[in-house]
């Protein structure tokens, strides 16, 4: 092992256990075992003869040495996935891995079959997909592409809006509107739909809450109440039908988002090409 790479590793282990708080943690993040972080840090620590960690209660802190070293780190961390981004935008065929963040709800009401369409046309594109409602770090590229619904898309991500996703109370089919609510769990984030249901007055009365769209869907269609859902996946839901008209103030835009770095890459042109094209069909009722 060269020299060089020796150091990146040092500064790698020390970024590792300053970020998890731990040595097992830090093995987790570094795909290694705990022995080895424990034998790095160690060797470290004696080849500079400083101590880089105070072994305190609440987990391994850094010193004011293990400070200075982990800044070190992170702009390394920084180049080096710019260097990456860079590169992956010097691609000149249609080949390599997309990895593409997206909401449960949006994967099984409007993404399943528009991705397929995607794997047909560019077979050698493999295609990741990441379901979480929690937006990716696309800056550490944690995922290339993310597609989410937002008012305020990040200023450090580039993409285009693709459509306006319309919601309406749904409630089981045949039950009217006089039922209890379910309400997304603070969990879910969801603070749009949290406004509206407190400015109406229900979201004291709601004893049901999900932490996931989907979650709530099922909740309606098992007949446990009316939820507020987007009509692009409660439209087709068996056993459910709207009951409000479209809600105006819980209009989202849908965003398809990329790094900068990444937005030349063929791959991704052509994602967001025709992803985008295909949703913004769908999403017209």
């Amino acid at each position: 092992m060269s020299e060089q790479v020796a150091q990146w590793d040092d500064l790698r282990t020390v970024l590792a256990i300053t970020r998890a708080g731990s040595l097992s943690g830090a093995a987790r993040l570094l795909k290694v075992s705990h022995a080895t972080v424990f034998r790095r840090l160690g060797a470290m620590e004696m080849r500079l003869g400083v101590r880089l960690f105070e072994r305190a209660a609440r987990g391994y802190v850094p010193t004011p040495a293990g400070e200075d070293m982990t800044a070190a780190a992170e702009r390394m961390e920084v180049e080096w996935l710019g260097v990456q981004r860079r590169l992956a935008g010097q691609d000149f065929k249609p080949a390599g891995t997309l990895r593409v963040t997206t909401t449960d709800a949006l994967m099984a009401g409007l993404l399943v079959p528009i991705f397929k369409l995607f794997r047909e046309s560019y077979p050698d594109i493999a295609l990741e997909v990441v379901i979480s409602n929690q937006l990716f770090n696309l800056t550490k590229r944690e995922a290339d592409i993310a597609i989410r619904p937002t008012t305020t898309p990040p200023e450090n991500l580039v993409g285009r809006c693709i459509g306006t996703i319309e919601q309406a109370v749904y409630g089981p089919s045949g039950q009217g509107s006089q039922l209890p609510w379910i309400a997304p769990d603070e969990r879910l984030g969801y603070r749009l739909l949290e406004t509206w249901m407190t400015s109406e007055g229900v979201a004291e009365e709601c004893s049901y809450r999900v932490d996931s769209v989907t979650g709530m869907l099922a909740a309606v269609q098992a007949g446990s109440g009316q939820a507020v859902l987007p009509c692009y996946l409660a439209d087709a839901a068996p056993g459910v039908e709207q009951v409000s008209p479209a809600l105006a103030p819980l209009a989202t835009e849908l965003w398809v988002l990329t790094h900068p770095d990444l937005r030349q890459t063929l791959r991704v042109r052509l994602f967001l090409e025709l992803v985008g094209n295909a949703v913004k069909e769908r999403l017209v009722r």
